[in-house]
């Protein structure tokens, strides 16, 4: 999946989310805190009231040496487990330390055991008593509709916070999303709050700050090694023109035609990083160009590299097609990728086509070393390649990054380079 594809997590959203699932837990946590209190308070009563009585019979007792009945009506005195209600006798039994026990017809029990009097029993059947098991559904329908409730509220209040948190953050994006490099914002840090979120802005402000300097530091310098480098190229083909005017043997001499071919290699890569640096060519409109034209113009104006080869070039009738560009690019990118093709080839052929709106030049030269490289293009860009293809590559990444084209490299028998361009119209 690439990044276009990544599916988008609202931060807000996530906030909400988390924070009404934390909500409806604690709601539940609550809820049945509250049940089993209410259970805990009504047992409290109930073996309050027990042991009042317990109490009360144990002094009786003490007094007249006979155990006195009960004064409330719910209680028994039992001197054996055999005169239990049958609906509790075998859980005692059973369980002979319990003390509450579930009858059949929903009633209840409790049983207190007198510590200094074995097999004597007070049983205390509270079934008229209860408050909260009658009532059990009706707590329970009481405490899931607050706690919803509850949940409902603290969803609106982590919607209202999630949209404040994520505002700022927003905002940040969108004034840095799609920057472009002479369009970066300065000093808009002090716009956002003095939080995280401000810090971020501060750090994003000055790697901004720190981007622009030295995009601009490396167009000036580009721009200006590229008018430095012109004046002596221009003196050495004058010196040459000079030369070869007084010489009678020119043609032959191997220097001198060495000399003539650095000297043109030189010019273009002047002009290529030249244009490069110009601001101008970025905000500059597409034009219609002729595309098989400016493969001739540059085949003729590199044919010097070819001369001494036995090389055969190729040219596709497919290529007269049209191509958008901006003005001079176009010249450029061909006169890099037919030069380096020209240049690495020393024998066989080369041949340029066009399918499928994709420009290839493709060469039987030694090719680009797979095993520098999984990604050719990346590598030749990084100028890893021993081959010297990787000069000639960067400038033709750069040219179809600054023109929005798709660049693919192949070598495997030979070097395959095609450029896909954004549109063309024959």
């Amino acid at each position: 999946m690439t990044d276009n594809q990544v599916k988008f997590h609202s931060l807000s959203r996530r906030i909400m989310a988390q924070f009404c699932l934390f909500s409806l837990f604690m709601a539940a946590i609550y809820a049945l805190m509250s049940f089993m209190l209410l259970y805990s308070l009504e047992d409290r009563f109930i073996e309050r009231e027990v042991q009042q009585e317990a109490s009360y019979l144990e002094q009786q007792f003490d007094l007249t040496g006979q155990w006195p009945s009960p004064r409330s009506i719910p209680m028994t005195l039992h001197f054996s487990p055999n005169s239990f209600p049958e609906d509790m006798r075998q859980q005692f039994i059973d369980e002979p330390h319990r003390h509450e026990f579930y009858g059949q017809q929903n009633r209840h029990y409790h049983l207190h055991s007198f510590t200094q009097y074995p097999n004597v029993y007070l049983l205390y059947e509270v079934s008229e008593q209860l408050l909260v098991r009658p009532i059990r559904e009706g707590v329970i329908k009481f405490l899931a509709s607050g706690g919803i409730l509850l949940t409902l509220i603290a969803c609106l209040i982590a919607w209202f916070l999630g949209r404040k948190t994520a505002k700022p953050l927003k905002a940040l994006a969108n004034l840095v999303d799609g920057t472009q490099p002479k369009q970066i914002p300065q000093r808009f840090a002090h716009q956002f709050p003095n939080n995280e979120i401000g810090m971020l802005a501060h750090t994003l402000e000055r790697t901004l700050l720190q981007i622009n300097q030295a995009m601009e530091r490396e167009k000036n310098f580009t721009r200006d090694v590229s008018h430095e480098l012109r004046t002596p190229v221009a003196v050495i083909k004058n010196a040459l023109e000079v030369h070869r005017q007084q010489s009678n043997n020119h043609d032959n001499d191997p220097v001198i035609g060495r000399i003539a071919e650095a000297t043109t290699q030189m010019e273009q890569t002047v002009t290529t990083l030249l244009t490069l640096a110009r601001q101008e060519h970025v905000n500059a409109p597409q034009q219609a160009y002729k595309l098989l034209p400016i493969i001739e113009r540059s085949i003729i104006d590199n044919h010097y590299i070819v001369a001494h080869k036995n090389i055969d070039v190729e040219v596709d009738d497919n290529c007269n097609v049209t191509i958008f560009s901006q003005p001079g690019m176009l010249k450029v990118l061909l006169d890099n990728l037919i030069s380096n093709a020209f240049q690495y080839t020393d024998q066989g052929q080369v041949s340029l086509h066009f399918r499928d709106n994709t420009l290839t030049v493709a060469d039987t030269g030694p090719g680009i070393d797979p095993a520098i490289s999984a990604d050719v293009t990346n590598a030749a860009v990084k100028g890893d390649q021993s081959t010297g293809y990787g000069f000639g590559l960067a400038i033709v990444k750069r040219l179809c990054e600054h023109q929005g084209w798709q660049l693919q490299v192949f070598s495997e028998h030979g070097t395959a380079i095609s450029v896909g361009f954004t549109e063309q119209r024959n």
